[in-house]
Formats: structure tokens, C-alpha cells, sequence
């Protein structure tokens, strides 16, 4: 039940748009274990540790909202059995040369800085960009009906929100996951987990030692393999009354389904086979209660589609196209386009919460599905922290307002071949009015000439890249004025 909660609380935190729940719910995402790891949250790192050596891999089924995800399919796939949802698994070996396979390649990658292989794996990751990619469209239609509906009604309770397509191969690799992982639990539980996870493999190298875990009381058991059949991890083999807790995930089905009182939790610290002797009384402390209650205890602790526009009367206005850019722009924050991909795990939180459209996922293949910034929807308005306030893995570092307004994320430059005053001779100053940083300037086109028309002229050491210029200026189908990143970001705080 505990697990429900999590997963309904992190699936929530993608999708709000309000920015609300992310102060209730944003530790959620803190204690998740590689945006911790990339963030050097040590205390969250020390915690989850002792957690798995005290307790096993409970982080696999009360805090990892991908693993949750895969219980939710699991059982709804085990409806179809009459019932008996938790009673139709079978004991597998462990397929070493694929898990600790992959588990080395995502080591390497994530040494070596191969960020699109890290992110693909990563199950926080993972689920994130199922929400924002899969689920979140359909949350917002939904709120744009809501919103439709009580306009008519003279109610504004609702309001509208854009539907747009951030990324296609981002969603074509998200959906082809999604399946993928409803077809291994739909068909055999925890597959997915205890085969290709590089986190649950990570995990397992301590949970085999944990101190508390599942026993099997030898005296006891009438070899009916009612907890062979329950364990979604199909890590039990009765045949041989022995439990393999690296695989463990503590969900406590099997305990649940023994009708002979032959299996405990207990203190059972010792190898990977562990047994009771018959005339032992093993307890039971708390069983699944206690087990999510205290991991949730540790971790709380440390921490409509798109329409077009017209302009008043029946022409169209043109989408604007993404420019060329020399650099990648990467938020305020950042510190570093290096020092941001280093960290990233495209979990895609900071997507889902960007109020101004600005963030969507990188096409580039050495930054696949990680965010990038560009100006077609939006610009990055100066009083708007939410991304630095929400990112889990220190990717982007939490500043204020005040202190945005002095990072320098990129500078603006002018193609005054596109530039309105030179292709309309119309009087424009777009991008001067809606500076706020005051960095850019109109000036006489022909200085000699007292009715010159005006044209822009940047200060790019003023310039702090927010992109305003940019997304306002009214050529089409590129803007006139441009952003380039910054390699290395200059703070003048």
C-alpha cells in the first residue's frame, strides 16, 4: 500500500504544472539513488546503504517508482487468474553473465560520461520520462476539458495548459521502454529488476549480506511451493529451501502466501542460504508494515493540442524553427554545459515543470533525452527558478531571482539579414523592449541620416542569454536574433 502512495506521489510530482506539489513531495526525488549519487548527497547515499544491509532491497519495492510501477502491472496481470494474482510465478536462476553485464557497461558509461546509455537505464529516469512523455499529455487534455467546461460554466477553477511534442525520438525510445516493460511484468513480475537494472544489481551486492530477510523454517515447510509460486522476484527454490536475497526485494508475498507458518522474517545474518532450525520460534517484526514504514522513515529524514495563432485578422503566423547554435544552452545553474551533462540523468523532471516551454529533451545522440534550453515556445524569464529548485541530482544548482539575474547562461546575436527593419523597412525594437537585462540597443541603420530607421545592436557582456529576444522577435520562421550558449557559465555575484 505504502508503494501505491509513492508511486501515485512521484507520478503526481511530474505532472503538476502549478509548481504546489513540489514542495511537499520534491524530497521524493532527492532520495532516489543515482540523482543522489550524481548530486554527492552523502547523507541520502549513507542512509539508503544501511537501509539495503539492514533490511535488503526495500528500496526496490517502497521507493523506486519504476519497481513500484512494475508490481502495479504485475497484479493487474495476475486478475486474470481468478484471483490468485500472487500465485503464479516460478523460480528462475540467476542470469549472471547479463546482469553484471550491464550492470559493468552502465559503470563504464557512467565513468566515461556516456550520459544517453545512463539515462536509458536509470529506472528513476526511466519513469520519469514515461509521465512526461506518455502520461502527461493525457493529464492535460484532461485539464484542458475540465478548463473548457467551467469557462462555459463562468468559472475560472481550470485553466488551460499546451500540449506539444518535446522530443520525438525522446518519445519513440520512451514508448518502445514503456512496452517492453509492461510485456517482462506483465508476463513474470520483477524481470526487468533483477536482470537489466543496473540500480537493483547495485543494490543486490549488499542485500545478500542484509541482517533481516525472509527465512525458510526447513521443519515446517510441506514443500507445497505456495511462496515459490508468490515470489514475483522468482528468487525462492523450494526444491532446495533456499531464497536468493540478492534478487530479494522484500515484497513479502511469500509470507503471505505460506499456509504453514514456514517462513519468518527475521535477524538471519550469513551466506546466501539461510534456514531455521524446527524447534526455533521465529518472529515476525511487522512484516511489510514495518519494512516500508521504516524505509520511507530514513529517507523522509534527509531530506487541448497545440493551435495555431493569428494575428488579429486571418493570416497565420509561422512556427518558428530552433536555430543553429555554436553552443548548447544549458540552464542557469548549470555552472558548465560539461559540468551539467556530467550530473544529469534525464530523469526529465525539470521538462515537465518548466513553466515557460523553454526545456525539452536533446535529439543529439551524446545527449540523448537530456535537456537542453530553446526559445520557439518561451523564454526563460528572469524570476522563474523552478528548474534549479526541482532537479534531484544537483545538475543544476538551486539559486534565487536575484542571484539569476548575474549568471550569464549565453549572449544574443543579430542577423540583420532576417532583421524586419531590413526585410519589411518597418520600424521594429522587439528585442530592445523586452530586454531585462537592458542589453541590447537601437541604432541609426544609416548614422548620417536623421530618419534612419533603427536597427539592434548587443552588449554581450550585459547579455545574460535568457532568450527573450529571441522567442519575441517577429521574423519568421528564424528569429533575427539569436542565443549561443556559453561553454563555461560567468557568475558577476
Amino acid at each position: 500500500m505504502l508503494g501505491a502512495v509513492v508511486l501515485l506521489a512521484i507520478t503526481l510530482l511530474f505532472l503538476d504544472f502549478t509548481g504546489i506539489l513540489h514542495h511537499w513531495l520534491g524530497w521524493l526525488a532527492k532520495i532516489q539513488l543515482l540523482p543522489a549519487i550524481l548530486a554527492l548527497n552523502l547523507a541520502v547515499i549513507v542512509v539508503l546503504v544501511l537501509v539495503t544491509l539492514l533490511f535488503g532491497r526495500v528500496y526496490c519495492s517502497v521507493i523506486c517508482p519504476l519497481g513500484i510501477f512494475q508490481d502495479a502491472v504485475s497484479w493487474l496481470s495476475g486478475l486474470r487468474n481468478k484471483g490468485r494474482a500472487r500465485l503464479r510465478f516460478t523460480p528462475s536462476k540467476e542470469v549472471k553473465w547479463l546482469r553484471y553485464g550491464v550492470w559493468a557497461l552502465f559503470v563504464a558509461a557512467l565513468i566515461a560520461g556516456v550520459s544517453a546509455f545512463v539515462s536509458l537505464l536509470a529506472p528513476y529516469s526511466t519513469y520519469g520520462r514515461i509521465v512526461t512523455n506518455l502520461f502527461q499529455p493525457l493529464y492535460r487534455w484532461c485539464n484542458n476539458l475540465f478548463a473548457l467546461l467551467s469557462e462555459r460554466a463562468g468559472s475560472y477553477a481550470f485553466y488551460e495548459k499546451s500540449v506539444w511534442l518535446k522530443s520525438l525520438p525522446t518519445f519513440i525510445v520512451t514508448a518502445v521502454t514503456f512496452v517492453v516493460l509492461i510485456l517482462l511484468a506483465w508476463k513474470n513480475g520483477r524481470t526487468w529488476c533483477n536482470t537489466v537494472c543496473p540500480v537493483g544489481t547495485t543494490l543486490s551486492f549488499l542485500s545478500r549480506f542484509a541482517m533481516l530477510r525472509p527465512v525458510i523454517d526447513e521443519g515446517k515447510c510441506k514443500d507445497c511451493k505456495l511462496c515459490e509460486r508468490g515470489c514475483k522476484a522468482s528468487c525462492i527454490d523450494i526444491a532446495s529451501h533456499s531464497i536468493d536475497y540478492s534478487r530479494c526485494v522484500d515484497c513479502f508475498n511469500c509470507l503471505e502466501a505460506c499456509k504453514f507458518d514456514a517462513l519468518h522474517y527475521k535477524f538471519a545474518w550469513g551466506g546466501k542460504k539461510a534456514r531455521t532450525k524446527p524447534a526455533e520460534e521465529a518472529a515476525d517484526p511487522g512484516r511489510r508494515a514495518f519494512m516500508a514504514a521504516g524505509a520511507m522513515l530514513a529517507g523522509s529524514l534527509v531530506a487541448k493540442a497545440q493551435e495555431k495563432k493569428v494575428d488579429g485578422g486571418f493570416a497565420f503566423i509561422e512556427d518558428k524553427k530552433e536555430p543553429e547554435r555554436s553552443t548548447v544552452l544549458v540552464p542557469f545553474g548549470a555552472g558548465s554545459v560539461k559540468r551539467f551533462y556530467d550530473h544529469c540523468t534525464a530523469c526529465g523532471l525539470c521538462i515537465s515543470q518548466c513553466p515557460n516551454r523553454v526545456l525539452r529533451p536533446s535529439d543529439n545522440l551524446e545527449n540523448l533525452m537530456e535537456p537542453y534550453m530553446s526559445f520557439e515556445a518561451g523564454y526563460c524569464r528572469p524570476e522563474c527558478t523552478v528548474c534549479s529548485q526541482v532537479c534531484p541530482a544537483g545538475a543544476i544548482l538551486p539559486i534565487t531571482p536575484e542571484e539569476k539575474t548575474q549568471i550569464h547562461i549565453g549572449f544574443a546575436a543579430v542577423d540583420y539579414e532576417l532583421c524586419v527593419v531590413n526585410t519589411d523597412g518597418v520600424s521594429c525594437g522587439n528585442c530592445s523592449r523586452h530586454c531585462p537585462a537592458g542589453a541590447i540597443h537601437m541604432v541609426a541603420k544609416e548614422p548620417d541620416n536623421p530618419d534612419s530607421l533603427l536597427i539592434p545592436s548587443v552588449d554581450k557582456e550585459a547579455c545574460i542569454g535568457c532568450g527573450a529576444c529571441e522567442n519575441l522577435c517577429p521574423a519568421r520562421p528564424y528569429s533575427a536574433i539569436r542565443v549561443d550558449g556559453r561553454e563555461v557559465h560567468t557568475d558577476n555575484r
